[in-house]
């Protein structure tokens, strides 16, 4: 490619007409995606001539690639196994009571009738097992899955690293359903109706006009942002700051950080060594985002201390109904609020079910999700959690190989949502947008570099300090 410029003259008011066309700079022949000759590359983005450091973090753009893959992947074998036993079981407690919880050996027996199955079992499957989507079928969106999906168009579409508030709404209200059944429940239910009477976020979550702020919703919409920004949960809690608090407060807020954490320090992991020492070590860190007065950290230190006694995972989980939902311990007080269902969709209890799940499994994807599935309350929302964690480590030809099978690659994300290019797109086209998000990412937040001929990321290294979250 020659040195000389080209360039679309944008003036006046046509400039604010057409806010997606962008000026064609000239890019350096070492950084030109034609010369390089690598096809994975963003047409939107510049990519700058950049000189690592010898300090440098190196990631292979194609291996991270494959692993956004493998993230969607896992997610959505573990969201739809989940969602078999969701709400199966929620204890003793209020009006609706669903009797002993499940354990180990429950895992392909019948599936029981869930508080609003009306005396039937799952539609998805009768028994509960793993949920598989062969190469000539579809995987649907589901609410674990799609808000994400929506998140990381919009990052792209908007050629941004962080989100406006009126972009955010602005996404919601563009493929967000209002007049049909939507997949919204909850918190992100009352967010989308004060979005539609011109609220923006971070007022969507404010408890005034939001009651529902401490439930589960922020959860499962927001961990990507941790794969946005590999290595650098600092970069990443400050992309997924405003979208956490779209529809959550407090602990549920710094829950959902927790699990973005996770997620930006799983490029760290060895999937080659031994996994179980590793995942504790990254919860570890991301327990120090949970402020020490806080229920969410008190579940955390309950779970880990259980764990690390030898307890059984059911035994534990028992003991986790006991302490939070029948003597309301650590300032965990949902059950004195009369909730409906007393609070099943609440973040705290979901938070330590999914926390037993993480430890018990110990890195095996396929016990993991076994275990969350089978551990009550929102079973769905850990098992997606951990399960797109997991799917991202082992990367798509490991998730593979652990399930010994081949998968469908192709997302109907108009199942739930609406008005994207693709009514069903692809795990691999999903993955590729990622890396160009994260390209821009890397550039404009971490001021690193993409070496196009290599095929690396290089990522300024920085001192890893997480403190307590604040607000």
């Amino acid at each position: 490619m020659k040195k000389s410029k080209y360039k679309y003259i944008l003036r006046g008011m046509a400039f604010m007409a057409f806010p997606f066309l962008f000026s064609c700079e000239q890019q350096s022949k070492e950084q030109d995606p034609l010369s390089s000759g690598n096809a994975l590359f963003d047409p939107h983005l510049k990519y700058n001539e950049y000189t690592p450091k010898t300090s440098d973090r190196q990631i292979s753009r194609s291996e991270y690639l494959d692993k956004l893959e493998g993230f969607w992947l896992g997610q959505c074998i573990a969201n739809w196994t989940g969602l078999i036993t969701e709400m199966d079981k929620i204890g003793n407690i209020g009006e609706i009571k669903t009797g002993d919880f499940y354990t180990r050996e429950d895992w392909g027996k019948a599936d029981k009738p869930s508080i609003w199955g009306e005396g039937q079992p799952s539609k998805i499957s009768p028994v509960i097992d793993f949920v598989f989507k062969d190469e000539n079928e579809l995987w649907g969106a589901d609410d674990d899955t799609d808000i994400e999906y929506m998140y990381q168009h919009l990052l792209y579409t908007y050629r941004t690293s962080i989100l406006t508030p009126q972009q955010i709404r602005d996404g919601w209200l563009k493929h967000i359903k209002t007049e049909e059944e939507n997949y919204l429940w909850v918190s992100n239910q009352a967010a989308f109706d004060l979005m539609r009477k011109g609220t923006l976020p971070p007022g969507t979550a404010d408890p005034e006009k939001n009651p529902n702020t401490e439930m589960i919703d922020a959860q499962l919409t927001t961990e990507i942002f941790g794969f946005f920004a590999p290595t650098r949960p600092d970069i990443a809690l400050k992309m997924a700051y405003l979208p956490i608090r779209t529809s959550a407060r407090e602990n549920a807020a710094w829950i959902s950080e927790f699990y973005v954490i996770m997620y930006s320090l799983a490029p760290d992991i060895n999937k080659d060594e031994k996994l179980k020492d590793q995942i504790l070590s990254l919860a570890d860190i991301a327990r120090k985002r949970l402020p020490d007065h806080s229920y969410a950290a008190a579940m955390y230190d309950f779970v880990k201390e259980a764990y690390n006694a030898g307890l059984p995972w059911e035994t534990l989980r028992d003991e986790i109904y006991k302490r939070y939902q029948v003597e309301q311990a650590d300032g965990y007080d949902i059950s004195s609020r009369k909730l409906y269902c007393n609070g099943c969709f609440a973040a705290g209890i979901n938070f330590a079910a999914s926390l037993v799940s993480l430890f018990y499994g110990e890195g095996d994807i396929k016990e993991t999700i076994r275990i969350g599935t089978l551990a009550g309350w929102d079973s769905d929302n850990p098992t997606a959690t951990w399960g797109g964690l997991l799917g991202f480590i082992h990367g798509k030809k490991g998730v593979e190989k652990a399930f010994d099978r081949k998968f469908s690659e192709k997302f109907n994300i108009h199942r739930t949502r609406q008005n994207f290019p693709k009514g069903v797109d692809s795990f691999p086209e999903m993955a590729k947008k990622g890396v160009y998000v994260i390209d821009r990412v890397i550039q404009e937040q971490m001021k690193g570099g993409i070496d196009l001929k290599k095929d690396i990321w290089y990522i300024p290294n920085k001192e890893l300090i997480v403190i307590p979250a604040r607000e």
